[in-house]
């Protein structure tokens, strides 16, 4: 099961839509193996007596593999453009954003048998009230700490980008609004005190001021 696109931004980009490792549910079905490997056995040595516990053992286990499978499927560890996403559940939901420019420090964990299996804890400060957010069974988290400081610096830039951009459309916009604004005789008078300070040649004056009153 997919992130869904629709719960995206405008122009927001997703990046990372990641389940919970395998071990997530790894137990429950190690568990549901050894019931149904058990009952085989009942059923083969026709151990009527132990039909009942057997199917009852067989039945909770098959119900906490089903819990733990909806769970993993549901459960999204999601990166985009412009922040972590953490969602759970189908009809009880819960989650957490953390927008990428609120984030401080991320951490990753991984014990000797997580590395081997290639999966880890992740921690993330942010400056929010909640703090320190952790994160569960996440596959490779130190290639995911390293991506999500990647989108960081790349978020970074486009907002400076913005600021700029729109500093200087505010610069355009005033320069041609003062532009329009001056008559024609208020820019003759402009250019003749250009003129007497030696800017402007008596000749490339008279042109200017020529085509000004072509204008006119």
């Amino acid at each position: 099961m997919a992130y869904p696109q629709d719960e995206l931004h405008p122009n927001e980009e997703l990046v990372l839509d990641l389940h919970p490792h395998w071990w997530f549910f790894a137990k429950s079905a190690a568990v549901l193996a050894l019931a149904v490997i058990v009952a085989l056995f009942v059923l083969a040595q026709n151990w009527s007596w132990a039909k009942y516990p057997v199917a009852a053992f067989l039945f909770v286990t098959l119900i906490w593999f089903a819990e733990r499978y909806v769970r993993w499927i549901s459960t999204h560890f999601v990166l985009t453009s412009d922040r972590v996403i953490f969602r759970t559940g189908i009809v009880a939901k819960n989650g957490i954003e953390i927008p990428l420019e609120r984030i401080n420090t991320i951490f990753f964990h991984q014990r000797i048998f997580e590395r081997m299996l290639g999966l880890g804890d992740l921690e993330i400060e942010s400056a929010s009230k909640d703090g320190a957010q952790k994160f569960d069974d996440i596959k490779n988290p130190s290639s995911v700490q390293n991506e999500i400081y990647q989108q960081m610096e790349a978020n970074e830039i486009k907002a400076a980008n913005r600021i700029s951009g729109g500093i200087n459309a505010a610069h355009a916009a005033q320069a041609t609004s003062a532009g329009a604004s001056a008559s024609i005789p208020d820019q003759i008078a402009q250019l003749g005190v250009l003129r007497d300070q030696g800017v402007l040649t008596e000749a490339e004056f008279q042109a200017k001021k020529n085509e000004l009153l072509d204008r006119m």
